[in-house]
């Protein structure tokens, strides 16, 4: 099936959202079965249902206008971006500099592949982290995954 590109969605998208302050943290289409284009929001506040659905609401009718996959059908899925999410862009970092961090190596440094630490700080390039009171960096290309650590209490 042939899509519009992604930044051409985004472009139609964005200002609703901006709108609505809601970010848009990342737009993918799933072709298969039933071919699903998803969209993935948050707000300062976090995602519920309710302002899912309203986004949603909100975007049908410019999608339609816009035709994304120019005619063929698709289902329209909107929705949080989930606690495990990776973090991307320089927003991802700064909103949770202090936090505890996963870190998913693609080669293993000091032997390891996973890594926790507490996120210090990102320019760019390299992401700077904290563990025993010992600082490190690493670049963002040698990192497969870096998300929030979930902990559960006990």
């Amino acid at each position: 099936m042939k899509i519009k590109p992604i930044s051409e969605i985004q472009e139609v998208l964005q200002p609703i959202a901006d709108e609505m302050n809601i970010e848009l943290v990342e737009i993918e289409f799933k072709q298969g079965h039933t071919p699903a284009l998803t969209v993935y929001i948050d707000t300062d506040g976090g995602v519920d249902l309710d302002t899912c659905e309203k986004f949603h609401r909100a975007i049908d009718e410019p999608l339609d206008a816009l035709d994304p996959t120019f005619g063929a059908p698709y289902t329209l899925n909107v929705s949080s971006p989930g606690l495990d999410r990776p973090l991307k862009t320089a927003r991802d970092f700064e909103r949770h500099l202090g936090e505890r961090m996963e870190i998913k190596l693609f080669a293993p440094m000091k032997g390891k592949k996973y890594l926790e630490a507490t996120l210090k700080g990102y320019d760019g390039n390299c992401v700077f982290f904290e563990e025993n009171g010992e600082e490190f960096k690493i670049e963002q290309s040698k990192i497969a995954k870096v998300s929030v650590a979930i902990v559960f209490d006990e």
